[in-house]
């Protein structure tokens, strides 16, 4: 694996997976387990706080729009890599390209790994690993 572009499709691969797991989260609905759970769904869904400006979103469609853009960013991520690998576009696009992927999804992979469980966190390093392999290969080539 040291040429980037076994990284990039690599990284293509995890980033369509890690955004098709994560979008089967907007159509499964969880069944609370107990009681407790059952007060936490219900307030999730139900209770809804004045944000001002008549927004009065409820905890759960906020984690939806969350999840969502998370689910989106990393299919827009692996769609903009593999469009740019299929057009065979010049080495230093690619590398200004997957630097922002790095830095972005990086971040992303940072923040996952102290605030989410484990799926989440082994997705986006995996991806974050690969970018930065190939970013680091990109670069050694455009020197």
């Amino acid at each position: 694996m040291k040429n980037y572009r076994s990284w990039l499709i690599t990284s293509v691969v995890f980033q369509l997976l890690t955004a098709g797991v994560h979008s089967i989260a907007l159509f499964v609905t969880p069944l609370p387990q107990n009681d407790t759970e059952k007060q936490l769904f219900d307030l999730m869904q139900n209770y809804r706080s004045d944000m001002g400006a008549g927004f009065s979103p409820s905890t759960f469609e906020l984690m939806t729009a969350l999840s969502s853009c998370f689910t989106l960013v990393y299919l827009m991520g692996g769609l903009t890599t593999w469009f740019l690998l299929r057009k065979k576009v010049a080495v230093d696009i690619l590398k200004g390209v997957i630097g922002i992927q790095v830095l972005i999804l990086g971040t992303c992979f940072f923040i996952m790994l102290f605030l989410t469980f484990l799926p989440p966190v082994v997705l986006t390093g995996i991806v974050f690993f690969c970018l930065s392999a190939s970013y680091f290969l990109l670069a050694k080539r455009s020197s």
